[in-house]
């Protein structure tokens, strides 16, 4: 009897919202689209996202992903991440003679312009992240001359700045936002006139994201969360659903790799998965739990995600010229409202 009341008790929370964001979603969207119009293969400078599973399907349709823009053959197309790059890219891909798309995240992009922006007004900006990230790189590649990087509330002691009075912080879009706002304490103590960002620079996504984990944390024995090791925004999740009350917690890229002494006298599972992992990999672990008596599944809704962004402008533009071709060769009714799709898609 008791058996059976606590096998009745196994249930799952699912978070939500979890999986892709806006900026991934465009991504990945982008490099699909790159393939379908321009056709295998496509070269794509680092991974478009942090996703073991995406990177492999991208690749089985013909994308190669390649760790420097000089491996790119001459005369070929080359997209950039989600990440973002640092001018010297751009200068590498024009040296090369590549046409570019730039996938890069709009609030990447943001940061990446705020940079710009405080670096010609001759601020030292303290740049908050995780050392080797490629959105720290491409940030820092904006204005190197006027930005540190601040790697935690441990390496705030290590800061220098030139006048106390022009000092700002930037940071990473996929950071802990509790780790960052201590990171931020730290540095207001040290430069009390230190002035923040216009507006957040953590990505709403992930922090609808560490949101939601924190509302099941307290109440789950164990949190899974879905994510490759590289993805800072998944590991956070790690992070703040042991800082948020979870007795266990663990990232895994496929359901494969959770280990059933996990299990041992759980009750209560938490699911979520990283801005940057597609539903079908949730829908495994789902699938894996429910074979193991873990069938009753609530969702934890932090909050309701609406943004979608447009695909990047050269693909738009590209897009509209085959719109335009197929207006003109069709000549009627059909012909174009197939075009006009194609312009909806590539704006939508």
């Amino acid at each position: 009897m008791e058996c059976m009341t606590a096998a009745a008790a196994r249930k799952v929370l699912l978070a939500a919202p979890r999986g892709y964001c806006a900026g991934v979603d465009r991504a990945v969207i982008a490099v699909e689209k790159a393939l379908e119009q321009y056709g295998a293969p496509v070269y794509v400078r680092h991974e478009i996202v942090h996703n073991k599973y995406v990177v492999k399907t991208l690749e089985k349709k013909g994308a190669i992903f390649v760790e420097e823009t000089e491996e790119v053959p001459e005369g070929n197309i080359v997209i950039f991440s989600a990440h973002g790059v640092a001018p010297v890219v751009h200068e590498e891909a024009a040296r090369g003679k590549l046409a570019t798309i730039d996938a890069t995240c709009p609030l990447v992009t943001k940061v990446h312009k705020e940079a710009v922006r405080f670096a010609n007004e001759d601020y030292d900006i303290l740049l908050i992240g995780h050392e080797g990230h490629e959105e720290v790189i491409g940030t820092s590649g904006e204005a190197p001359d006027h930005i540190t990087l601040v790697d935690g509330p441990g390496d705030v002691e290590n800061v220098s700045v030139r006048d106390e009075s022009k000092v700002v912080w930037l940071s990473q879009t996929t950071l802990s936002v509790d780790e960052t706002m201590e990171t931020v304490d730290a540095l207001k103590g040290r430069f009390p006139q230190l002035i923040s960002p216009p507006s957040d620079d953590i990505c709403y996504a992930t922090q609808n994201r560490q949101t939601a984990v924190k509302q099941m944390g307290a109440e789950a024995d164990l949190v899974i969360v879905v994510g490759s090791k590289n993805s800072s925004n998944s590991v956070r999740l790690v992070e703040v659903a042991l800082g948020a009350g979870a007795r266990d917690a663990h990232l895994v890229d496929f359901a494969d790799e959770i280990d059933e002494a996990w299990l041992e006298g759980v009750t209560t599972v938490g699911v979520t998965s990283g801005a940057s992992v597609p539903e079908i990999l949730v829908e495994g672990v789902l699938e894996w739990l429910a074979e193991r008596g873990y069938g009753d599944v609530e969702t934890i809704t932090a909050a309701q995600e609406s943004i979608t962004f447009s695909l990047p402008k050269e693909l738009r533009r590209d897009l509209r010229a085959e719109a335009a071709a197929a207006l003109s060769s069709e000549g009627d009714g059909s012909g174009k409202s197939q075009a006009e799709r194609s312009v909806r898609d590539s704006e939508g």
